[in-house]
């Protein structure tokens, strides 16, 4: 570390940041960050270089482009297969008439399965963009996918009260309800964590890991349940037929295993620790709240 405002070693540049406890060092040839605090180093990233504008980078690990790019492809494939599903089997889509019920599994795998995959998947494919539009692009993500959720759940059950049938008595149902609850829960309170202007650097990184485990866990209870109403389905209409191995129900199983190679697929990527959205230089620095390190705690004991 250096003893003035701006100092060049031999191999590298140290700046004073504005605590007297505090001190930002980037290495140039090495090039790694380091955050000094009267105790030693606070913060290290070792996988970082400088760009042209001395903006830390991150490079993308060889292996995370093929992943996502298969994820896409399983996802779209999955959404495509769906509409093939209704449109061959079920007779389309349509908002007045006995097809209204259709819209529901179509809302169901764009919005809590596809678009809510993708907004997962944004803090590993956007590794070097600025924070606060990673998480603007996040949040946008997850409130299409409720919105496409809301209109599957509307469709459902305005055609339900059309026929006469009854509502939330099966498995599928419930799990539904519950997913759905969830997610919205989610995004209220990692809205009011994350983008609204007010939660401490303390508290949210105490709430952060619960944060990626819910949404984790959220997404994988919506492909299971995704998985039961598409069972459901194929009993109600095809009965013993089913085990006859009639076209849609053949169909409607390779629908099944893309549902299921898609979500394992995306929760691989999420897993890989190693792929992980590394924090950029700025991020470290002006998320600190330099207010608890003054009073004699740091970030690494939270």
């Amino acid at each position: 570390p250096g003893t003035g405002p701006l100092c060049s070693p031999e191999f590298g540049v140290s700046c004073l940041a504005s605590s007297p406890r505090v001190e930002l060092l980037v290495s140039r040839p090495r090039s790694r960050l380091f955050l000094w605090g009267d105790l030693g180093p606070l913060l290290q990233d070792d996988g970082l270089g400088l760009s042209m504008e001395g903006r830390a980078t991150a490079s993308t690990p060889a292996a995370l482009p093929y992943y996502v790019a298969f994820s896409q492809l399983l996802g779209l494939t999955l959404v495509a297969m769906t509409g093939a599903w209704l449109g061959l089997y079920r007779g389309g889509i349509a908002w007045e008439s006995n097809l209204q019920f259709n819209v529901h599994p179509l809302c169901m795998a764009i919005g809590l399965i596809f678009l809510q995959g993708d907004a997962l998947l944004v803090y590993r494919v956007f590794r070097n963009e600025a924070k606060r539009t990673t998480k603007v692009l996040h949040g946008l993500l997850h409130v299409f996918a409720l919105i496409i959720a809301l209109v599957g759940l509307v469709a459902v059950f305005d055609y339900h009260r059309k026929k006469g049938y009854a509502d939330l008595y099966s498995l599928h149902s419930w799990c539904g309800i519950l997913v759905f609850v969830l997610y919205f829960v989610q995004w209220l309170v990692g809205f009011s964590f994350f983008l609204f202007p007010g939660a401490s650097f303390s508290l949210r990184s105490r709430y952060r890991a619960s944060h990626v485990f819910f949404g984790a866990t959220i997404f994988l209870l919506s492909v299971g349940t995704a998985l039961l109403g598409l069972k459901e389905a194929l009993l109600f209409k095809l009965g013993a037929k089913y085990s006859l191995f009639e076209p849609e129900g053949v169909l409607a199983n390779v629908l099944g295993l893309l549902l299921a190679c898609f979500g394992g697929v995306v929760l691989y990527i999420l897993t890989r620790p190693d792929w992980k959205r590394p924090s950029q230089a700025e991020e470290q620095a002006l998320s600190m709240d330099f207010k608890t390190l003054t009073e004699g705690d740091s970030p690494s004991s939270q």
